[in-house]
């Protein structure tokens, strides 16, 4: 399940609810565990893996490319940058605020005109359950319900 909480936007004088991460992220260790549990490939084999494609794709994003990872989505470079009136003033050194990677996800489906396209990571039938502490154990992880109906407190 998936958590969600009220938030206030004072400026526009609007509720509107904002999906909430719960504990620790999970570390790449679990994801590898879950990985060689699914397939033929042993653990260590996913681990050597995931450990080399941090490298390997910010080596294909230093010579000006995108990496798509099938099912997952596409990494690309982007800038932020300071601009400047004059073309005369322009200088990429001094301009530069960061470099960062930009994520888009997967899209799932035909993409035609008036019709509606999936993203691969959003999987379909997210059980979104208001967030309430009370439903936490001691790590701030989810603890199961114990048998309430649908799950979830409320934000009072």
């Amino acid at each position: 399940m998936a958590f969600y909480k009220k938030q206030h936007n004072e400026k526009y004088g609007v509720w509107y609810p904002s999906a909430i991460t719960m504990g620790q992220p999970v570390t790449t260790k679990k994801v590898a565990q879950r990985l060689s549990a699914m397939c033929t490939v042993t653990y260590a084999d996913v681990m050597a893996v995931l450990g080399e494609l941090p490298g390997v794709m910010a080596d294909y994003m230093a010579q000006g490319k995108s990496v798509r990872l099938e099912g997952l989505g596409t990494f690309r470079l982007t800038l932020s940058t300071r601009g400047v009136t004059s073309e005369a003033d322009f200088d990429f050194q001094k301009q530069l605020k960061a470099v960062r990677v930009q994520f888009v996800p997967q899209r799932e489906g035909v993409m035609t005109k008036g019709s509606t396209a999936t993203r691969g990571l959003v999987p379909t039938g997210i059980e979104w359950v208001a967030y309430d502490a009370a439903l936490l154990d001691a790590e701030g992880e989810p603890t199961e319900p114990g048998g309430e109906e649908g799950g979830g407190g409320s934000m009072g």
